[in-house]
């Protein structure tokens, strides 16, 4: 397996705290397009940055795609944001957060409200909806969770950011590639910023540390539209892996345990999904008592 040390989809026994209820579609017909933008809580130094996000942020709002993305209200986070909640209104975003990043990224300039569980959360009328949750790893699962249960077209977009940038957008690759979503993946390539990555991801082919056919799964754009595209019309790659674990749906939040190895492929199959999580129980309690 070339997958290095990236984790499967994390589960959590944690509850999110939501100021609002949830963006989860419930509604009949078919589900809304969501996109999940990665991207920095700074602006960048080349004003191009901002002005990409604010792009992807009217493109995805002209298209009436629903935005989730890490509820920062700062840099190209907080732009994105404000674009389409401008256009679209608050129920076309949902920003979930960490409890350690509230106090951090936020733009001070706007009111904040506190919600039901005392944080100090975004103007909805400005931003959208936010959820704070435990930590990392309960932000990506649910960002990721949101995304695959999005109608066609639903995927991942990068735009320029830093480590956490990075990390969100080469583990949702990395999910990709084991099979555990198949949603598109593009980095949106602002004034050559991801050109090292695509370089390296050549070169990691050339080494024969990447198949050839897993160096497509992330795609690439250098506009907003382009991006949109490029997961509209995003292929598979045949040389994902193929796993010998039993692929089921996410269990809700609230219901969640350490079993981290459930993957997520199949959102039809919910009871499927409890029945494994409560094997998995009654298993490790056996183990512990011998």
């Amino acid at each position: 397996m070339e997958s290095g040390g990236a984790s499967p989809m994390p589960s959590t026994n944690a509850t999110p705290r939501t100021s609002t209820p949830s963006m989860l579609n419930s509604n009949a017909g078919p589900p809304q397009t969501k996109i999940c933008v990665y991207c920095g809580s700074s602006s960048g130094k080349d004003s191009s940055h901002l002005e990409a996000a604010r792009a992807l942020g009217k493109a995805m709002a002209e298209k009436n795609i629903g935005l989730v993305y890490g509820g920062g209200t700062v840099g190209l986070m907080g732009e994105v944001a404000k674009t389409i909640v401008s256009i679209n209104g608050p129920s076309a975003v949902h920003g979930i957060i960490p409890e350690a990043l509230v106090k951090w990224e936020r733009d001070d300039t706007y009111a904040a409200k506190k919600d039901a569980n005392g944080y100090h959360v975004p103007e909805e009328s400005v931003y959208g909806r936010t959820t704070v949750v435990k930590d990392m790893h309960t932000r990506k699962r649910m960002m990721a969770q949101e995304v695959l249960e999005g109608g066609p077209g639903s995927g991942f977009i990068a735009l320029s950011g830093g480590f956490g940038t990075m990390e969100e957008l080469l583990e949702t690759a990395t999910w990709n590639q084991l099979g555990i979503h198949s949603r598109g993946v593009c980095v949106l390539n602002i004034a050559g910023f991801y050109d090292g990555l695509l370089e390296w991801i050549r070169k990691s082919v050339e080494e024969e540390f990447l198949k050839p056919g897993n160096a497509g799964i992330i795609v690439t754009a250098t506009d907003a539209e382009g991006a949109i595209e490029a997961l509209q019309s995003y292929k598979i790659s045949d040389a994902r892996e193929r796993t010998t674990l039993k692929t089921v749906p996410p269990v809700s939040l609230a219901e969640t345990t350490t079993l981290d190895i459930i993957l997520v492929n199949n959102f039809e199959k919910y009871e499927t999904a409890k029945m494994a999580v409560a094997q998995s129980l009654r298993l490790k309690t056996l183990g512990e008592e011998q």
